[in-house]
């Protein structure tokens, strides 16, 4: 596509980006009609948030529990009082643009004038990424870098101010002095005379951009348009933002695929449409770019990997079961004309209710203020939410199939190939799941809590993070192994009425020490005259002289073999169930149990895990096997 700068400069829009003054997205504290107008439920949500922080007792942000992460991984102490700092004064600011009474003031300011005394606002994990000298703590006395979430405080002192100002100011002009000082030494002037943070996609011109880079720069970006009153530094800030934005969708494939994953794309599609947004606005309505395909098919790909409610298809770090933000799906859909997505946000829209504003993960006032505004006419949309029998993303190399289009009827088979130096990537080439009436029963397992090595050199000594724990095979002994070169070769995908399979080779993922010359595997959904997933694979070793194997199948149904042999029953739920069949006589079967410790894998599967495993009765140099999943 077209690069958005030079769109930007093509249709001489910089010269018509709005002065601060005439800049309004939403109303302001003292625009008292359309807060007022709010639905009454939600109204009465709003206040109920903010007064669970009246006399509020802060939580302290110490030193050491900034240098934990060094000294001994955990950045779960820290992050935590972080963001309830940030969740407590939006949460009262919303409150008093809702009531207006002046209850909620006394604490915001103190939310606020302890936010400005931080040393640093960025977390204790990415310092490191911008401060060599002593990189335990951030360094007071040189210019801060930009990270995620001093991006998203500085958006968030940028609205206080907007939206405030004048109830702040009658209590003491120093608070919104303080925040703007504060939003200009920290995030306007550091972006603007920096170019080394890496997301912003100026270092190399080969170099891996993910959701940081829309992330950070749709709060940048806001923070200028609402704060910034000098009108060449705010085109500055927008042709900076253009520039690094091209620089995300120039390395996008064409379908949309995000390969970070669906709980991911908030961030990502979705903070980029934040970004679209903002221009927008920020140009009366002059900088539209939505007709471009790729703009629309970044915002498609969200109901494209939709499974059922809140499952989504989560390859990579992301979980499988996630909320997406009703709100920006609807509206995104709205601005590219597509009925579907606007269902979607629809659906979650009424799933939530009038406290779904209060479920997003960071509470920010770009993302939680169209939710107010626009939560009555989401409310009534009837579009019908539909379900695609099959999707294929050449990109990212994922394929999807269903028995139905109902999303709680019948079998639904996933299977990715791609490579192994995705953003956020597990050693997962050739990975699939499979789920029976919209319920998980072969899976990805997500990821562990973050922490220090999470995003380190010893990233896959994590299990969740190998292949041995994906449904994928161990050839030679071996595991895949990470980096660009370790991928999928000679994808086909083909469809018909009454079936659609992906085939890959997966040789490519694993180490030239596993012996293997090609592995073909082929994922298959088969609808009539019977359902059934069907995992059909051949194999060549390259020696000629065979070696061992072992067929791993990731589950969080607790398997049941059949005596008999050549069956392993899972049951998901008291009247859905599949039929794992196998050959008895060349394959024979072990069932592990892996007990969960970490929080987050046990919230989101309880208490443990199973990985079946089938081994050959005898080694051959090449050969072949079919294992089928059928409802019982």
């Amino acid at each position: 596509m077209r690069h958005l700068s030079e769109w930007f400069a093509g249709q001489r829009l910089a010269d018509q980006v709005l002065p601060r003054a005439a800049y309004r997205p939403y109303p302001d504290a003292e625009r008292r009609s359309e807060w007022e107008a709010l639905p009454a439920e939600l109204r009465q949500s709003v206040v109920a948030e903010g007064e669970k922080y009246l006399d509020y007792n802060w939580p302290v942000l110490t030193a050491s529990m900034y240098m934990e992460f060094l000294h001994n991984g955990n950045r779960t102490r820290y992050d935590g009082v972080y963001h309830l700092r940030r969740r407590a004064v939006t949460s009262l600011a919303l409150a008093e643009c809702v009531e207006n009474k002046g209850r909620f003031v006394k604490d915001l300011i103190n939310g606020i004038w302890l936010i400005s005394e931080e040393s640093s606002w960025v977390i204790s994990a990415h310092n490191r990424m911008f401060q060599e000298r002593h990189p335990g703590l951030p360094d007071v006395l040189s210019q801060p870098g930009i990270d995620l979430f001093a991006a998203e405080t500085g958006n968030l002192f940028a609205w206080l101010a907007y939206l405030l100002q004048p109830v702040l100011d009658r209590v003491n002009p120093l608070v919104c002095e303080r925040i703007r000082s504060e939003l200009r030494r920290r995030i306007l002037d550091p972006y603007l005379q920096r170019d080394d943070c890496w997301w912003m996609g100026f270092r190399e011109r080969d170099q891996r951009l993910n959701n940081w880079t829309p992330w950070c720069t749709s709060n940048c970006l806001s923070a200028f348009l609402l704060a910034e009153a000098d009108d060449e530094r705010r085109r500055q800030a927008v042709m900076k933002a253009l520039h690094s934005l091209d620089r995300f969708l120039s390395m996008h494939p064409a379908d949309g695929g995000c390969d970070e994953g669906p709980g991911y794309w908030n961030k990502a599609g979705g903070s980029l449409f934040d970004c679209l947004e903002l221009l927008h606005a920020a140009t009366g309505g002059k900088f539209d770019v939505y007709a471009e395909p790729l703009i629309q098919n970044i915002g498609r790909y969200i109901y494209k990997v939709h499974i059922h409610e809140r499952y989504f298809l989560n390859f990579a770090d992301g979980p499988h079961r996630i909320t997406v933000e009703g709100n920006i799906v609807y509206r995104y859909g709205e601005r590219i004309g597509d009925d579907n997505m606007m269902a979607l946000g629809t659906s979650v829209h009424r799933m939530l209710g009038s406290e779904g504003w209060k479920n997003m993960k960071f509470l920010s006032f770009l993302r939680v203020l169209p939710a107010l505004f626009d939560y009555r006419r989401i409310e009534e949309d009837a579009k019908p939410l539909t379900f695609r029998r099959e999707m294929y993303m050449d990109g990212i190399q994922v394929m999807a199939a269903r028995e139905t289009e109902a999303s709680d009827r019948g079998l639904y088979a996933a299977m990715k190939g791609g490579h192994n130096q995705e953003s956020h990537n597990h050693n997962d080439v050739g990975h699939f799941v499979v789920y029976a009436d919209g319920l998980p029963v072969l899976i990805d397992v997500g990821v562990e809590e973050y922490s220090a090595k999470t995003f380190s050199a010893q990233r896959y000594e994590i299990w969740t993070m190998q292949s041995g724990y994906h449904s994928l095979p161990a050839i030679g002994g071996r595991m895949q192994q990470d980096g660009i070169a370790f991928r999928a070769t000679d994808a086909q995908y083909a469809s018909e009425p009454d079936r659609t399979e992906l085939t890959l080779d997966i040789a490519g993922a694993y180490p030239p020490e596993a012996g293997i010359a090609s592995w073909t595997r082929t994922c298959r959904l088969i609808r009539s005259p019977q359902a059934v997933v069907e995992l059909e694979e051949r194999y060549a070793f390259a020696d000629g002289a065979g070696g061992p194997f072992a067929l791993n199948f990731m589950t969080c149904c607790q398997p049941q073999v059949d005596s008999g042999g050549g069956r392993i029953v899972l049951r998901c739920s008291e009247s859905t169930a599949l039929a794992m069949e196998y050959d008895a006589a060349a394959l024979s079967p072990a069932v592990e149990t892996i007990p969960l410790e970490d929080k987050k894998l046990r919230n989101a599967w309880g208490d443990c895990l199973y990985r079946i495993v089938l081994e050959p009765a005898s080694l051959r140099p090449e050969g072949g096997h079919t294992i089928r999943f059928r409802q019982i």
